[in-house]
């Protein structure tokens, strides 16, 4: 039987993560008050990262389109994905006001939902970039990729989803043909129960 393990060297610690949190909040308010985008563009490229695991490449390929910004289902699709396949992600309602608040004041409007300064499609390596300069200003080890972000959303919706492994499996797209026969399809309730619960203040603060 399969498991599911992660290395700790791998994901934030919810210290890290608070840390991380603070100087991008903090940086994307300053940025706005200038009327500038970028701070305020880099704060929810990391949000997005941690509050639904996706991979560098599937952010630098997003479209506005494949959003789903509503009050009864905040969704984005991920379409071809790693091994080519196209999947779906719930996320919570902090996001979906993050994301709607930046489309609405980003410009000029874009069929990606991130660019560059240039005003072309973000690279991997651009947004790697926004987060190694965000990390160390937070202090956060080097050894850290934007891909830990990635992990350290795993770690937290398998606890958020009382440690339910096909749930994790269905949201971060595993492309392993093992790790996909293993897991099933959750159904949507408990996939909207963690996602509000992996941002709810208390949750986080029980995993200090």
């Amino acid at each position: 039987m399969s498991t599911w393990t992660i290395t700790p060297d791998k994901f934030l610690t919810p210290k890290e993560l608070k840390a991380l949190r603070q100087v991008i909040h903090a940086d994307a308010l300053l940025a706005k008050s200038r009327g500038r985008q970028i701070g305020y563009r880099d704060m929810v490229i990391i949000e997005l990262s941690v509050s639904t695991g996706l991979r560098v490449g599937e952010i630098s390929k997003l479209h506005v389109d494949d959003l789903q910004l509503t009050r009864k289902s905040s969704s984005l699709i991920v379409r071809s994905g790693k091994g080519g396949k196209t999947r779906t992600v719930r996320f919570g309602s902090e996001l979906r006001k993050i994301l709607m608040e930046y489309l609405e004041y980003r410009s000029p409007a874009s069929d990606f939902v991130f660019r560059s300064e240039r005003q072309d499609q973000m690279t991997t390596n651009a947004i790697q970039k926004v987060f190694k300069k965000k990390a160390k200003k937070a202090g956060l080890p080097k050894r850290y990729s934007i891909h830990a972000l990635r992990h350290t959303f795993c770690t937290m919706i398998y606890k958020a989803s009382g440690y339910n492994l096909r749930m994790v499996s269905q949201m971060a797209g595993h492309a392993s043909q093992n790790t996909s026969a293993l897991y099933a399809a959750v159904l949507s309730p408990d996939v909207e129960k963690a996602v509000e619960k992996l941002e709810s203040q208390e949750f986080l603060d029980s995993l200090l």
